[in-house]
């Protein structure tokens, strides 16, 4: 009802029944933050070499010289793909025959990981990568993994409006929050990789679709003004405290297992906000439920010790509302007109580079110099000024000229990083940190900015497309990470 605000205007602004829906939902949004970058350390690749087994029968020194070296991040590492052929290396043993100095290394034939391999237990004691050896030319399923589920991300976009217009906001939000928990916990049991990856494509279409529940939901049922805290900094911020919760976690829990398990179980403490979290009155009055709208709304004024009036919601007005006809646009009209279309492309490439940008910084923390769990958890605190600075940016600039500082900021100190030494580690994380900040401060902006672009009868259309080219940029994400770090390693790989 497009009167819905004046009707209930009585409850007041922020009241207790509004500050209970805030923080529940805002709450309900946790889990996202530590399960949709879960792969930082689930899939985290430790350090390998090829396995050299005992039945080889080399001398302690052939053993020590098994593996040849490669040039890495500038300095000569052992190499991770390729040991020196076993056949010639047990018949340089027999024959007594030392290394270095009786045979040339250099001459001598390599040969892939025939027997598997050896990992590092610093810094995790196992990740799905060591469990199903996803290295080397199994390497691409790793990327691959995150990239399925941001594909259940974008499957779950496709479903969210839909479902939850046709079931209910709340019904959505409690079912797949279960779906979330329930397949993370199976996700502990998986035997392949295969099932691993098929249940984690899963678990992102539920969490789309709680993030969209909770979202629709606190949108309808909190007032104006406190509508767009809620949209900038409520939901935001509380990702932000799920995404620090991941690292801290797995600094404590090293095995992939236990801390998949560490992370569903938080999802059954929500179970009790069932009863404190009420239906979408907006929802069951274009459903025509009238009475349960009015009952939820007098159960609201006297949590927030108002009066109601005697009939909220005139059921003939709301009936008519309900059965008037409105004109119908498709997704053609988003490139109907020269505007409208150079609105749509822009949103489309817009959203897609800075989804991009978001998801590769934040899974390429592991990349960094430095502690693994420092650099993610700075990655996530950096996160919070950056929703703040941007609902600041909101409330008082112009929003093309609050986007553009932000996209500046980020790309600049991202492009600098390139021309600071790898000794500088510091710097570089620093740069980082504040290319990351620029880059979430625009995600957060562009939700209101492409909103406010569109007319409203399309607006909900476009900002969709528009967030369907932010999955595709998350699909990808992970690959650019993949790309950065083969081009690094494996074109200087001696003998690849």
């Amino acid at each position: 009802m497009y009167d819905y605000d004046q009707v209930t205007a009585f409850l007041g602004k922020w009241g207790p029944f509004q500050r209970l829906i805030f923080f529940l939902l805002s709450a309900s949004i946790i889990p996202n933050g530590f399960n949709g970058l879960s792969a930082v350390f689930l899939a985290g690749t430790p350090e390998h070499r090829c396995r050299v087994p005992a039945s080889a029968n080399l001398s302690s020194e052939w053993l020590n010289n098994s593996i040849p070296l490669e040039e890495r991040d500038g300095r000569q590492v052992l190499s991770r793909c390729r040991r020196y052929r076993l056949e010639a290396l047990a018949h340089f043993s027999a024959t007594n025959l030392e290394p270095g100095r009786d045979v040339n290394l250099s001459q001598v034939e390599q040969e892939k990981c025939l027997d598997g391999w050896e990992y590092s237990r610093e810094p995790y004691l196992s990740t799905i990568v060591s469990e199903w050896d996803l290295v080397c030319d199994n390497d691409w399923k790793s990327p691959l993994t995150t990239s399925l589920f941001f594909v259940g991300v974008l499957f779950g976009s496709f479903i969210s409006g839909q479902l939850s217009d046709k079931f209910g906001r709340k019904n959505v939000l409690f079912l797949t929050m279960g779906i979330q928990t329930g397949f993370g916990f199976l996700q502990i049991f998986s035997t392949s990789w295969e099932m691993f990856s098929i249940l984690f494509l899963i678990v992102g279409m539920g969490q789309i679709s709680n993030y969209v529940a909770a979202f629709v939901l606190g949108t309808e049922i909190l007032g104006k003004s406190i509508r767009i805290v809620y949209c900038t900094l409520g939901v935001c911020i509380f990702y932000a405290f799920g995404y620090m919760l991941l690292p801290l976690c797995a600094y404590f829990i090293r095995e992939w297992r236990m801390l998949l398990l560490a992370l569903t179980v938080p999802g059954l403490l929500y179970i009790p906000l069932w009863w404190f979290i009420p239906e979408s009155p907006r929802w069951l009055l274009a459903q025509g439920r009238v009475q349960e709208a009015e009952d939820i709304i007098r159960k609201a004024a006297e949590k927030n010790h108002v009066t109601a009036p005697d009939v909220i919601f005139d059921p003939i007005k709301v009936q008519d509302l309900n059965s008037q006809e409105q004109q119908t646009y498709s997704i053609l009209d988003l490139v109907r007109t020269r505007n409208i279309r150079s609105i749509t492309i822009m949103c489309v490439i817009l959203w897609m580079v800075i989804s991009i940008g978001y998801f590769g910084l934040s899974l390429d923390t592991p990349n960094l110099h430095g502690n693994v769990y420092i650099n993610c958890f700075l990655s996530a605190v950096i996160e919070v000024p950056a929703y703040t600075i941007s609902w600041l940016l909101l409330q008082y600039l112009p929003r093309r000229y609050s986007m553009a500082a932000v996209l500046f900021l980020g790309g600049c100190v991202l492009l600098f990083i390139q021309l600071v030494p790898t000794y500088l580690s510091v710097v570089s994380i620093t740069l980082m940190m504040i290319g990351k900040f620029g880059i979430t401060s625009s995600f957060s902006m562009v939700y209101v900015y492409t909103a406010e672009l569109y007319p409203t009868v399309v607006r909900n259309m476009g900002v969709g497309a528009s967030s369907m080219a932010s999955r595709f940029g998350s699909i990808l994400s992970p690959y650019f990470v993949y790309l950065e770090l083969n081009t690094g390693v494996h074109l200087k790989a001696k003998g690849d």
